[in-house]
């Protein structure tokens, strides 16, 4: 490996790229990651020996307290190459105070933000060929944090690893999804971590999914936690709904999180003066949209995803289908988001942040 040393960041830049040996036209999402990854310790109460270098495996301690406690939250984010060859992130500020935002609420420390940035953008840079242009194409990008103290006393670690892996994507969802509307099962309570990316979050949502999918469904489109009257979020991914020509989607709260995408859509639904109703949505007025005919759409809104449109919702025992109308909100939102991340549109918000 070659080493160098920038002011800030420690880079092992690796002998030998994989790029050559992967399929870009079979991904599979989150499995193939490029040459490099960033890695920084919390130790000593500060964060120390920020490093790019070439991806591999970590020995870590089966008493690291993440194992025993879930001291983790992650971020999801993306990196874009237009026709050019440029190479654009899509807010990431905004994912650097979510996930600080997510740290604080689990007692993880806050990591700084110059290092973010110049890791983030190093690593890019650096496994720039791993992006392939095209819409639809983008570089997935994964910081996490987690405990790696040693010990099994119920307490906060006092030592955290803070990283950044990337991995080649392609489309989350290649079609319309099937949901089901939750009134067992709940994601997030009022109170707890249901704002915060924490690992659990998502690990606690795998057995209600299994039992929808069961049922022929591909999501759960999850409901409060103590009555089951309010919609919330659709799996990994805020919900939208259209009745009529109004846009609704749930505020965010202690058990909704506070989505990019989300907030990207709303704004783009105002720039495009459709009314868009942030407020509480009954289950109740959604199935009698739906039986009524006023229930135009439904769709997930998530970084993974962009835009999922549903095609069917279940609750209780049955199942209303959902057409596309010709003037769909849910392909003009993802046509207008991706147009911006790919460069290919002007971008009046100032969204795009360009890798140079």
């Amino acid at each position: 490996m070659n080493s160098s040393i920038t002011p800030k960041l420690n880079i092992l830049k690796t002998e030998t790229s994989r790029v050559k040996e992967v399929d870009f036209d079979n991904l599979v999402f989150g499995s193939t990651f490029t040459d490099h990854m960033f890695e920084c310790d919390f130790i000593n109460g500060e964060w120390q020996n920020p490093t790019i270098r070439p991806y591999g495996n970590l020995s870590i301690s089966p008493g690291a307290k993440v194992f025993h406690y879930g001291q983790a939250v992650f971020e999801g984010m993306k990196a874009y190459k237009d026709e050019d060859g440029k190479v654009w992130l899509f807010r990431p500020q905004q994912n650097f105070e979510r996930i600080n935002k997510s740290a604080k609420r689990l007692a993880i420390p806050e990591f700084p933000r110059d290092i973010f940035f110049e890791a983030l953008t190093t690593l890019v840079r650096m496994d720039k060929e791993w992006i392939q242009p095209g819409l639809g194409n983008s570089l997935y990008i994964r910081p996490f944090v987690m405990a790696t103290q040693v010990g099994v006393s119920a307490s906060p670690s006092t030592e955290y690893k803070f990283m950044i892996l990337a991995a080649p994507a392609q489309a989350y969802y290649t079609g319309d999804v099937r949901v089901v509307i939750a009134d067992h099962y709940s994601r997030a309570a009022n109170g707890g971590v249901g704002a915060a990316k924490a690992a659990g979050n998502y690990g606690a949502q795998f057995y209600p999914t299994n039992l929808a999918r069961e049922k022929g469904f591909h999501q759960v489109i999850w409901t409060d936690d103590s009555e089951h009257k309010y919609l919330e979020e659709a799996g990994t991914m805020n919900v939208f709904f259209r009745v009529n020509d109004t846009l609704i989607t749930a505020p965010v709260s202690d058990r909704i999180l506070d989505g990019v995408t989300r907030k990207s859509v709303i704004d783009i639904a105002k720039h495009n003066n459709i009314d868009v109703e942030v407020r509480p949505v009954l289950v109740s007025e959604i199935v009698e949209a739906a039986k009524d005919g006023s229930l135009k759409e439904i769709f997930g809104a998530g970084t993974a995803a962009v835009i999922s449109p549903v095609s069917a919702i279940g609750h209780k025992e049955h199942v209303y289908e959902l057409t596309k109308p010709e003037d769909s909100y849910s392909a003009r939102f993802k046509k207008d988001l991706m147009s911006i991340q790919h460069n290919i549109t002007e971008d009046p918000f100032g969204w795009r942040f360009e890798v140079k």
